[in-house]
């Protein structure tokens, strides 16, 4: 049975603003502290499909409102997963059916390698522009695999991260195990994985699970994408994808990659803009792509 696309954007779930070339992603269940049910996922990934169309979109600011960027599945949803199975771990399905209209969470989303669960985090990593996580309060299971899907993390000091879904006997599935080992290396990612230990934001930064640190990490995602935004688009978006693919294809397939990008840059109307604006001391103006 094929799974149906995501639902329309619920406003009550995410909103999405777009202002100056970036576009701010905000999970709306502050009362919740974001917790994902049903249409909180649909919402994320509806989210996600709608700035990866926006031409005028250059970098994502992916955050949370209230206390926390992400406290994990909602418990209704997992009360839901734990009562409905058969008693051999089948559960999952009941939820999976629930949410998507999937008859099992092996089923895939058309046209993507992933399913619902696990979309809410790829989404982000598959859109052609950069993504930032500004992480804060709670950061835990699911959460975390979203803010995992990101390009660059911001977390404050005092956030709690966690790979957790151990504690309920379950395994991470919606991407985590891929961006874990690439972030941390196998052997941290396997400590973090089978014990669910919460680290602050200073830890994972030291284990290399975030990017920086800082007091405002919304305030500080800001500023970097502004940063960025104000850098060739095509210039961006194809690094992007060159560092993705770092290590996940044979080596010449990577270099000619980088090759046929770059001749396609030189020259081109956004790439003589940087360079007479940065000669002129002045700001690019750069034309957005389709």
């Amino acid at each position: 049975m094929t799974p149906p696309a995501p639902s329309p954007l619920d406003p009550d779930r995410v909103t999405v603003t777009v202002t100056n070339g970036v576009a701010d992603v905000r999970l709306a269940r502050p009362d919740k502290v974001n917790a994902l049910d049903g249409r909180m996922f649909s919402s994320i990934v509806a989210a996600g499909d709608m700035v990866g169309t926006d031409a005028s979109v250059r970098v994502v600011v992916l955050s949370g409102e209230g206390r926390s960027f992400c406290a994990g599945l909602d418990l209704a949803s997992f009360s839901a997963m734990a009562g409905a199975g058969d008693g051999d771990g089948h559960g999952d399905e009941s939820v999976a059916s629930s949410v998507s209209g999937t008859r099992s969470i092996v089923d895939r989303l058309p046209g993507r390698p992933s399913n619902l669960f696990q979309e809410v985090a790829n989404v982000w990593q598959a859109l052609r522009q950069p993504v930032i996580a500004a992480l804060h309060g709670h950061v835990l299971g699911g959460g975390l695999q979203i803010a995992l899907g990101a390009d660059i993390r911001v977390a404050a000091p005092d956030a709690t991260l966690s790979v957790m879904e151990v504690r309920w006997g379950l395994l991470p599935d919606m991407t985590g195990p891929q961006a874990l080992v690439r972030l941390v290396g196998l052997d941290v990612a396997k400590e973090l994985v089978f014990t669910a230990r919460r680290l602050s934001g200073v830890d994972a930064l030291a284990l290399g699970l975030v990017t920086r640190v800082a007091d405002d990490p919304r305030e500080t995602a800001f500023a970097l994408a502004t940063e960025i935004a104000n850098r060739n688009p095509e210039a961006v978006q194809g690094a992007k994808a060159l560092l993705n693919a770092a290590g996940t294809r044979p080596l010449e397939e990577s270099l000619v990659d980088e090759s046929v990008r770059m001749e396609r840059l030189m020259g081109s109307p956004n790439q003589v803009e940087a360079v007479t604006a940065e000669l002129e001391g002045r700001a690019p103006v750069f034309t957005d792509g389709a």
